[in-house]
């Protein structure tokens, strides 16, 4: 093989990298998200594990707080409730010193 026939392989495979090195930059710099700000509005106001690899989490989007059982293979939604009727607002800062449990007990006998 001679030099120029591995420059013709190896030049369109620099430039394929560098493309989707660009893409990927791309899609980075500007999926979801509107003027620095995400369009979901997704946060994840706490994680509790129950058994190995399965997860009991409180999620806030939007407006709504989500609680999910998360295992390894799904997500199952366990109860949805309104952000405004939880009081959740006012509670950001407290609901990361409360024990998951008394805050799970508290939001689902609302």
């Amino acid at each position: 093989m001679s030099f120029f026939e591995l420059l013709k392989l190896i030049f369109p495979l620099i430039i394929i990298s560098l493309m989707l090195y660009g893409l990927l930059y791309f899609v980075k710099k500007y999926s979801f998200k509107r003027g620095g700000k995400s369009l979901l509005n997704i946060k994840v106001l706490n994680n509790q594990m129950i058994m190995p690899k399965k997860f009991l989490s409180v999620v806030k989007v939007k407006d709504k707080l989500l609680i999910l059982g998360i295992s390894e293979t799904n997500i199952t939604l366990l109860k949805e409730i309104d952000a405004d009727e939880s009081d959740l607002t006012n509670e950001t800062e407290t609901i990361q010193n409360q024990g998951f449990a008394n805050l799970l007990k508290k939001y689902l006998n609302k």
